[in-house]
């Protein structure tokens, strides 16, 4: 077995292909390390990948707490084809792929972890449609992930592996991948709070406009966050009860770590969704009573228009006997009857107004 020292010469004479295609390689890989506690990461593409991976398959010597991590895009015809062929996975991960289920969840199969999580997009704007799901399977000596759109989270943990802050197992590489999801949750979840902040110092200054559909789309965005994200520390607590045999002490604990984590992101996105649906109730409350005002001052008008257009329409009427024709004064007379008609109508409405 050839070990990361004893890689032929092209395979660290030049950077990986995939660092230059964000779209990935040949095989879809966008990046893979080689990862050890005591190495430095290694950056590989998919032709070393699979050569690695056909020596630990045969049996060969690796160092000790030497694993590989492979990040892959599904949208690229051959990158699960090359994982059937190299990655020797179980087949619960591809009938997940092909099933693309996207209920947040972590299974045990044999000595293998299945995850899907999911993630907000790299470009995400506050919008519902900004969630995408990410694949993974991790065993003792192999991290696989995979994707079909870009997201924070991996992106994030990719920056962090380059800089040379890689953990030291599998495991720890999953922990830190959901602790790294769970702090850009954190950073949504205070975008929202600014713009439901936003949206109240306007309610208060009475400028609605249209706040009540910002409202709708923020609320939408956490209940399908929660939705998505919430069965995760169930799933985990679950697992963590019967862990893999080659999972150790420290690993569980980190994954335990993550899922606290987690869990207060989700309790803040519950608080926030109350507090949405507060402000959506006042602003709906103010909208009525305005709504209100506006049918009252018309109903007022038209009691009050109301004499005037009955008389009118009387004494228009294209016929003989109209009373106070020929009186000089009639007009007069007319004024004061439509007068007093108006302020007995305009007194019975504003005292049923005052009554309500």
């Amino acid at each position: 077995m050839q070990s990361v020292d004893h890689l032929p010469p092209s395979a660290t004479a030049q950077p990986a292909s995939a660092s230059l295609n964000y779209g990935g390689d040949a095989a879809g890989l966008i990046c893979g390390y080689l990862l050890g506690a005591d190495a430095a990461p290694l950056e590989i593409d998919s032709a070393q990948a699979a050569q690695w991976l056909a020596g630990q398959q045969s049996g060969g010597t690796t160092p000790q707490g030497q694993f590989l991590w492979l990040h892959f895009n599904l949208s690229h015809a051959q990158a699960v084809r090359w994982m059937q062929r190299h990655a020797d996975l179980p087949e619960a991960f591809f009938d997940a792929l092909k099933d693309r289920s996207v209920s947040t969840r972590i299974e045990r199969d044999d000595d293998t972890l299945i995850a899907v999580l999911n993630d907000a997009h790299f470009d995400f704007a506050f919008e519902p449609s900004d969630i995408a799901t990410l694949w993974t399977s991790v065993a003792p000596h192999l991290m696989v992930t995979g994707r079909t759109r870009a997201l924070r989270s991996v992106d994030a943990l990719r920056t962090a592996v380059r800089s040379g802050n890689a953990p030291c197992s599998s495991v720890a590489l999953l922990a830190e991948l959901m602790r790294t999801q769970a702090s850009g949750l954190v950073d949504i979840v205070r975008g929202v709070t600014q713009r439901i902040d936003d949206v109240e110092d306007a309610l208060l200054a009475g400028r609605l406009d249209h706040k009540r559909a910002r409202l709708g789309v923020l609320r939408r965005l956490l209940v399908r966050l929660q939705r998505l994200l919430a069965p995760e520390p169930a799933a985990l607590f679950r697992l963590l009860q019967h862990p893999p045999a080659w999972m150790g002490t420290d690993d569980a604990q980190e994954l335990r770590d993550s899922t606290e984590e987690f869990s207060v992101v989700l309790r803040d996105m519950q608080g926030l969704q109350e507090r949405i649906k507060l402000l959506q109730e006042e602003i709906a409350a103010s909208v009525q009573e305005a709504n209100s005002r506006s049918l009252f001052v018309l109903t007022v008008v038209t009691v009050l228009a109301l004499p005037i257009n009955i008389l009118a329409g009387l004494f228009g009427m294209n016929v003989g006997g109209v009373p106070l024709a020929d009186n000089g004064h009639g007009f007069w007379i007319i004024v004061a009857v439509v007068a007093a008609f108006t302020a007995v109508a305009g007194w019975l409405t504003l005292r049923d107004a005052r009554d309500r």
